[in-house]
């Protein structure tokens, strides 16, 4: 796309979105892929991504994009964008120092290791999942104050200005939003104990959504910052809900916490440096670890989706996995043996088994062993690149559809699930059929281990790709494998992002393979060599940017999710 098309595009976005905020009826769209020689935001929401360059414009650099995008995604996507939930952030600026914060939530103080189970020890279905008990100490807004207060261009009112008006005058829903609005209305009754706007006879494409209590949230926060949500009146709120509906989050919870800032976890595959996260995600150990066990073979010499390629990925994935079940959590609460699961040494011997010819056994293949020293899919992801060379992945989440389905009474915003991210009892599986054990159990004030895996990659030395999806246990392959679909198999961004995938996570025993994925004769090739496969329909959503050597920067969002929006400054 030229230049001078990519401002076209711009301007006519930017014509929707006034439009949108005028009239009712009004529609927006999104662009797949998009084309810049100066930034490039691509955000799971076009009203979302419009603002992020919109800052770019005022002189914003691709943090306080990345912010502007975060605040308005908690107003026009409450399915997963939020102030009621957490996330992660990884920062490459353009001296190529790196930066990571973790604001996922914790556990409140009165949370206890069986929290979930019956008289008898076993687990009660849901009671993680669904209603207040789920909820997490939101980190979100502490995330993207202390983000900005650190590395921030433009004052905070800049930044909030579009959400807040999102949330004071209304947006027009999309088809796809009216239709999940719908498919929960019984799960919003049975869970609310005060009105809420998302309760509805039938909603519609088109009708305006209104939150005008969401928007007295963020102009507290506006004024107050930290205080105008952990302290006060939101805070009061928050608190009242929980006594109303049995939920254990209180002021002293919210009052104290505090997002993290962690050091990036960073390896080599090839000529190319990977930027990641650290616990609590699990998502940059897992990527780091697979990239790893692969790179000794010619995967691309295999060729894109070849029956050797994918049993040796997905063996490589069998085996993260299984580590993460037995070590990864929390580093505040549990030491995490990262030097131990990144070695070169150990990664190998993790692949020696590896029988080209033959599937692995998940029920004989374990985690790795090594000398310790004592120690929905609905999330949302952007990825922001601006014009001095900043970058910024960020993922964030509420864990299931609309989190708990609890809508703080007088807030306006949904309550996250992510209580179910802890093992509630080892060796039992979550939503997402993740098992875990004591590195993941449940204690107050910790962090549940996350799959999220914001990822910033270098070439040379030089800025990369700018990568990273929802989509639960899956966002950690996805990443993987279209990080390999552009550096191994040499497809455009595009093309690497719209691939069909496949996925393993060690239990249960199976290839998840989405319908478009891999073709009869590989799916037989992979049956004859004992791997078991599951047809799903999509998995994660991934959201990328890519500096081609030139310098112009490509994005693409993914057609699985059909508000994905890229768009250059």
């Amino acid at each position: 796309m030229k230049i001078a098309r990519l401002l076209l595009v711009f301007t006519l976005l930017a014509q929707v979105a006034w439009a949108q905020r005028a009239l009712p009826g009004s529609v927006y769209s999104a662009t797949k892929t998009a084309e810049s020689q100066r930034g490039m935001v691509v955000a799971p929401h076009p009203l979302a991504s419009a603002a992020g360059v919109e800052i770019l414009k005022q002189g914003g650099n691709a943090i306080d994009a990345a912010v502007a995008v975060q605040w308005v995604m908690a107003v026009v996507y409450p399915r997963a964008g939020n102030v009621g939930g957490g996330g992660f952030m990884v920062i490459r600026l353009k001296d190529g120092a790196t930066a990571a914060i973790d604001y996922r939530e914790k556990a409140p103080l009165a949370a206890h290791r069986d929290m979930y189970l019956d008289s008898l020890g076993q687990v009660m279905p849901r009671l993680s999942q669904d209603g207040h008990l789920a909820a997490g100490v939101p980190g979100t807004p502490a995330g993207l104050l202390e983000v900005h207060r650190k590395y921030g261009r433009l004052p905070m009112a800049q930044l909030m200005a579009r959400a807040i008006e999102y949330a004071d005058k209304g947006f027009s829903i999309s088809e796809g939003e009216a239709a999940r609005l719908n498919s929960f209305q019984e799960a919003y009754r049975k869970q609310n104990t005060a009105p809420t706007v998302f309760i509805k006879d039938q909603w519609k494409a088109g009708d305006r959504l209104v939150q005008k209590d969401l928007a007295a949230v963020l102009k507290r926060i506006r004024k107050q910052g930290a205080a105008g949500f952990y302290e006060g009146k939101t805070a009061d709120l928050i608190a009242q809900e929980m006594q109303r509906g049995g939920g254990i989050i209180t002021r002293e919870d919210l009052k104290n916490y505090r997002a993290q800032w962690r050091t990036p976890v960073s390896g080599q595959y090839k000529g190319y440096r990977v930027i990641s996260m650290p616990p609590s995600s699990s998502g940059g150990v897992a990527l780091l670890q697979m990239l790893e066990m692969v790179e000794p073979y010619p995967l691309g010499q295999y060729g894109f989706q070849s029956a050797e390629a994918v049993h040796l990925m997905a063996e490589a994935e069998r085996r993260a996995y299984a580590d993460r079940a037995e070590y990864l959590g929390d580093t505040d609460f549990y030491k995490v043996p990262m030097d131990s699961l990144l070695n070169e040494t150990y990664l190998r011997g993790r692949m020696a088994d590896f029988n080209p010819a033959k599937a692995g056994q998940s029920a004989a293949l374990g985690a790795g062993k090594f000398q310790l020293t004592k120690e929905s899919f609905e999330t949302e992801h952007t990825s922001v690149v601006d014009a001095e060379g900043n970058a910024v992945s960020v993922t964030t989440t509420l864990n299931s559809n609309y989190g708990c389905k609890v809508v703080v009474g007088g807030g306006g915003f949904f309550l996250n699930n992510e209580m179910d991210d802890f093992s509630v009892k080892p060796g039992v599986p979550n939503q997402f059929g993740l098992v875990g054990n004591e590195a993941n159990a449940i204690q107050p004030g910790k962090r549940m281990l996350s799959s999220m895996t914001p990822t910033i990659v270098e070439k040379d030395g030089q800025l990369f790709m700018v990568l990273g999806a929802p989509g639960g246990s899956t966002i950690i392959t996805a990443v993987f494998q279209v990080l390999l679909n552009v550096v191994e198999f040499n497809l455009d961004l595009e093309s690497a992002v719209n691939a069909g995938r496949f996925h393993h996570q060690w239990l249960p025993d199976q290839i998840m393979v989405e319908e478009a994925a891999l073709s009869p004769q590989v799916r037989q090739a992979l049956t004859d060599k004992g791997h078991k496969l599951q047809s799903v329909k999509y998995m994660a959503v991934i959201k990328a940017i890519q500096r081609l050597p030139d310098g112009r920067l490509i994005g693409a969002g993914d057609p699985r999710n059909p508000d994905d929006d890229a768009e250059g400054e």
